[in-house]
């Protein structure tokens, strides 16, 4: 089970992501484009090009788990923008993007 708590440390990549791959590709992503250690316990968090789905992948000590939001209406309008690779963001702001709600000021609140 995976549990988000203040001390999680989490990341969005800021760029869509190819939702095709499956554990294997987004470890390759962390590690190549992100250049992050995918083992480290982070909470690596994805969107697709049409912001409607987010991928999570972590590593849980034993293996890695891969989960996915998919809206069934509207999008992710809260996602960051700009020029930075990452942006750490905190499990509370993670809970209201994963609403699907419509959380404007995300961008403007930074960690």
């Amino acid at each position: 089970m995976i549990k988000l708590t203040v001390h999680t440390q989490i990341l969005l990549a800021i760029a869509p992501a190819d939702f095709r791959c499956a554990i294997d590709g987004f470890v390759a992503v962390c590690r190549r484009e992100l250049k992050q250690n995918p083992s480290s316990g982070t909470l690596f968090v994805f969107i697709n090009r049409n912001k409607t789905m987010i991928r999570a992948l972590t590593y849980d000590g034993t293996g890695f788990w891969l989960m996915t939001k998919r809206l069934s209406k509207g999008k992710f309008t809260s996602w960051p923008s700009g020029a930075d690779i990452i942006s750490k963001i905190a499990a509370i702001k993670l809970k209201q993007m994963l609403s699907g709600h419509d959380h404007s000021r995300f961008n403007q609140i930074k960690d």
